[in-house]
């Protein structure tokens, strides 16, 4: 049996499908793997942000084409990447152990202090405007690219500092370049920040992924993204949601951004079996006080 992995060509995506791919031959020795590595649309536009060009459906759409006309058989995405949206045609069908899910500080390299003279580079409005809360006097703008040309920018003296995911900056090594690491409390994750999730066509045998699927990974990823789609967050949307399992029970923290940028953040928690109906529930109760904090 041979089953080809598409990922899009990037190092760290490359990455993330050989992770994939190590627990699959350790499960399944008998199985042949071939990456297939692909440029997407949202990795060839880099001068304009997301939603300014149509979202995160950019970074999957030749990836879901390789799956719908069989070049590929499973492909890898970083889970907080994906649109909220799901495909019958084309499920997620796994979800990994959780990386610590983290934002974090990198700084130029060699220096220690945060100097704010010069932008912060940031492309997230969830990133942004938590971090101006806790920067106020921080001038925060746009930057595009892998992790690797992100940093290039930095360091070539664009940006003062950037934030990022500590889990890509792990995955691919470069953790010695972390200053600093938000706490959730500080600046709460995206959803599915740091799990990996992986889609392939719904006629496929997924028997294959047993020793890599996870189950807190995928209770923690199926809540997060249920709380964003009830708010129709997209790329653009600084919406958050993390989540934490201890036995059979969940946690869900969010964050709605109403209209004039207002953070209203709120906690739930229940079974686990119960989670993406948690998620939904605590996302329709604060926008409904972002409502009366309106009136």
């Amino acid at each position: 049996m041979k089953i080809r992995v598409g990922s899009r060509e990037s190092r760290l995506a490359v990455i993330q499908s050989e992770l994939v791919m190590a627990a699959i031959h350790a499960a399944h020795p008998e199985i042949e793997l071939e990456l297939v590595t692909m440029k997407t649309t949202g990795d060839k536009i880099l001068d304009r942000t997301l939603d300014k060009i149509g979202g995160k459906g950019l970074f999957v759409r030749e990836l879901d084409a390789a799956l719908q006309e069989g070049r590929a058989d499973l492909t890898v995405h970083s889970c907080k990447d994906l649109p909220m949206e799901e495909s019958e045609d084309l499920p997620l069908v796994a979800f990994s152990r959780r990386e610590d899910p983290r934002d974090v500080l990198v700084l130029p390299e060699g220096q220690g202090e945060l100097d704010l003279s010069k932008p912060v580079g940031c492309s997230s409005l969830r990133r942004k405007l938590q971090f101006e809360k806790l920067y106020p006097q921080a001038r925060v703008e746009p930057v595009r690219g892998n992790v690797q040309t992100r940093l290039r920018k930095l360091d070539e003296g664009q940006f003062s500092a950037l934030i990022l995911a500590g889990a890509g900056l792990r995955r691919l090594g470069l953790e010695g370049r972390i200053c600093r690491t938000f706490s959730p409390e500080e600046m709460l994750p995206a959803a599915g920040q740091g799990i990996l999730a992986v889609q392939s066509r719904a006629d496929f045998d997924i028997s294959c992924l047993s020793g890599f699927a996870d189950a807190d990974g995928a209770d923690c990823a199926r809540s997060e993204r249920a709380f964003v789609r009830t708010l129709d967050g997209g790329c653009s949307s600084p919406v958050a949601a993390y989540a934490t399992v201890e036995g059979d029970r969940i946690t869900i923290e969010g964050i709605y951004v109403d209209e004039k940028n207002r953070l209203l953040r709120g906690k739930t928690s229940g079974s686990r079996r119960d989670g993406p109906a948690l998620a939904e529930a605590l996302a329709r109760k604060l926008k409904e006080e972002a409502k009366w904090e309106e009136k």
